[in-house]
């Protein structure tokens, strides 16, 4: 946010949609921050500048001429703050639609979905002084080195306690092996930290069949008499434990080491480790939330954490790592296409209105809407939702058919390029810049992986003294879209980001005295029932074993898993350099890493290009994607397994 590159409108004068749309995203986000309103009109080939005013209108007579609401998506990053993600949602329902997918849909849903299920809340267990304080640490499918660098302090502190920390992964992550703090001396001239005890270079996939082996080796410890288990905590707070005892006895070793590729007594090793913790956390992010067995494979760790007590106690508990600074932030204050019925109900009873019932679009609907004809506008706060979603072809031409699209950003990216057949650009402050309304300067606040909420004000100059910020951009179109609905005052709120903070405080549980507890350093938390009290918000109270049938990919010869990464000069979609110092890359992206004996088996050398070739089963038969020209790059991942970079590889 703080470059000092300027795009103004010479440049879109300059460069037509045509060949933004052939540009990469590092390069378009490289031209600088974003000044004034454009609109590309329809059937023009370049944006145009729109006064903001007239922008506005804009937006909203084509909302008010949709024949439905639920024609209508509005799509948020996690990057927006708390005060501009309530406005937003309030917006939406008060227009009528809770068609709100956001990038959660895509990067943490199945950890909210495990969660809810077996501890009855959707969100981890720990804070990071729980991490640092930790006896044993498992890392599984998470490159703290690489996109959680505040992670890998506490990790290093957690070292300095004593912890033990073990690291899963199919790709030896040098942030995890040899980590270099730059804020100590011997980060920058000695040896640096060696975080990892045990590295389990994982098949890609292999997580629930490891979790589920190491439950099974706890299990049969304490039957061996080595008082592993808590009995108490299983039997007072847990249900389905015989269930799943039963299960994992049955568990077939064959299937195991074919789904992990580890070797039975690395994995004793680690339940071993496991077995003589005090305390244990198990983080994990993105590495595990994106497989179609997602789900299953997070219970699992849940199952490990229950055998021993390990949720509610001080240094242990479940760690979903989010990226962003407020993913988590923007579904607690109403981000949510199936919002829980007691949220609609105290944001009926606070603002008048009559919010609806019917569950909303999540991204991947929204994109077969979009691709059906079935959405006409297409609102996105934040992000970059043509590079974050999959299936590429399809997305893009998806979003060709709409007929209006906004994005409300600070850079260009793909998503401007790729857009409707109208399209407006309405320019943003960043949460770095200060922020002046009415009522002065302002602050907003963000919750952090950990249920920390943290207020974040902004000391730099703005890019452009015309900017308006998120919480202006969204009050201003909808006073103009459904103008007084109930006692909604859009302009006091715009005015005065307090006001706004007093609605979230009376509509979601947790945030009393919320304006007053913002100025406590480090933050405030958030209630937490399993972490304060081991109180599970389930249908019987209690925290759920489950059972998962273990499932092994097989691969037909001549085939690898792709699993697509960052790189370290990239946050999410956004790329900020071409080089992967962790990976030896420097120069491009377009690279491919292979184990160098699947590369002698397959005839390909170090240094080859090649095409990516994906094939998927579909009703007709199985279907082809191809993703051209990648360089090989020989790298020490696990056998059977390939890596990438995304979003290249959406496709």
């Amino acid at each position: 946010e703080a470059t000092t590159r300027r795009i103004t409108r010479a440049f879109f004068a300059a460069h037509s949609l045509d060949e933004l749309a052939e540009r990469s995203d590092y390069w378009l986000g490289q031209q600088g921050r974003l000044t004034e309103p454009m609109v590309l009109r329809e059937g023009s080939r370049h944006y145009e500048p729109i006064a903001w005013d007239d922008a506005f209108d804009l937006i909203a007579q084509n909302l008010r001429a949709l024949d439905d609401p639920d024609d209508a998506i509005f799509y948020t990053s996690g990057r927006t703050s708390n005060e501009a993600a309530f406005v937003y949602q309030l917006f939406v329902r008060a227009f009528g639609t809770n068609n709100l997918p956001d990038c959660s849909n895509m990067c943490h849903e199945s950890s909210g979905s495990a969660l809810g299920e077996t501890i009855g809340i959707g969100k981890g267990t720990v804070t990071l002084a729980d991490v640092e304080n930790a006896d044993l640490i498992l890392i599984a499918g998470q490159n703290p080195g690489t996109n959680h660098p505040r992670m890998l302090s506490s990790l290093e502190r957690a070292k300095d306690n004593g912890a033990r920390i073990v690291a899963i992964n199919p790709l030896v992550e040098a942030g995890l092996s040899n980590f270099h703090n730059p804020q100590r001396v011997r980060g920058v001239i000695g040896k640096g930290t060696e975080l990892a005890d045990e590295y389990c270079q994982i098949r890609l996939g292999g997580d629930l069949a490891f979790f589920q082996a190491v439950g099974a080796l706890l299990i049969d410890a304490d039957d061996a008499g080595e008082d592993v288990l808590d009995h108490e905590f299983i039997a007072q707070y847990t249900s389905g434990f015989d269930e799943y005892r039963r299960h994992v006895a049955e568990i077939d070793w064959d299937d195991v080491h074919a789904a992990t590729g580890l070797e039975r007594a690395q994995i004793e090793r680690v339940a071993q480790m496991v077995a003589t913790a005090k305390s244990v956390v198990v983080c994990w992010a993105m590495g595990l939330t994106q497989h179609r067995q997602s789900v299953p494979m997070i219970r699992e760790i849940v199952n490990v954490l229950l055998l021993q007590g390990n949720i509610g106690r001080a240094g242990a508990g479940a760690c979903p790592v989010r990226g962003h600074s407020n993913v988590q932030g923007d579904r607690t204050v109403g981000i949510n296409e199936h919002p829980p019925a007691a949220f609609l109900d105290a944001i009926d009873r606070e603002f008048a209105i009559t919010a609806p019932r019917e569950h909303g679009l999540d991204v991947v609907n929204a994109i077969r809407a979009m691709r059906d004809g079935q959405a006409r506008v297409f609102i996105g706060m934040g992000g970059n939702f043509i590079r974050a979603t999959p299936d590429s072809r399809v997305t893009e031409a998806a979003v060709r058919n709409l007929d209006l699209t906004v994005t409300i950003s600070t850079k260009l990216n793909g998503s401007h390029a790729i857009c409707g057949r109208q399209s407006i650009i309405l320019p943003t402050l960043g949460r770095t810049e200060r922020d002046i309304a009415a009522g002065g300067e302002q602050v907003v606040t963000v919750e952090d992986s950990m249920g920390m909420v943290h207020a974040s004000r902004g000391r730099l100059e703005p890019a452009d003294p015309d900017l308006h910020s998120e919480v202006a951009i969204v009050c201003e179109i909808a006073k103009r879209t459904v103008g007084a609905a109930g006692t909604i005052d859009w302009d006091a709120m715009r005015g005065d980001y307090r006001r706004i903070r007093g609605h979230i405080e009376r509509v979601v549980p947790g945030f009393d005295n919320f304006e007053q507890r913002i100025a406590t350093p480090g933050g405030f938390a958030l209630p937490n029932g399993p972490r304060d009290a081991r109180q599970f918000a389930t249908d019987d109270g209690k925290a759920h074993f489950t059972t998962n049938p273990i499932e092994v990919l097989h691969l037909e010869p001549g085939r690898l898993i792709l699993q697509t990464i960052r790189s370290h000069d990239q946050f999410n979609t956004t790329i900020y350099g071409l080089n992967d110092r962790y990976r030896g890359i420097s120069a491009g992206r377009r690279v491919v890493f292979v184990n160098p004996a699947d590369l002698r088996e397959l005839g390909v050398s170090d240094g080859d290009r090649v095409d990516l070739v994906s094939e998927w089963p579909t009703s007709a038969g199985v279907e082809e994607r191809r993703a051209h020209a990648f360089r090989v790059v020989s790298y020490p991942t696990a056998r059977g397994c390939a890596a990438a970079y995304f979003p290249e590889t959406n496709v």
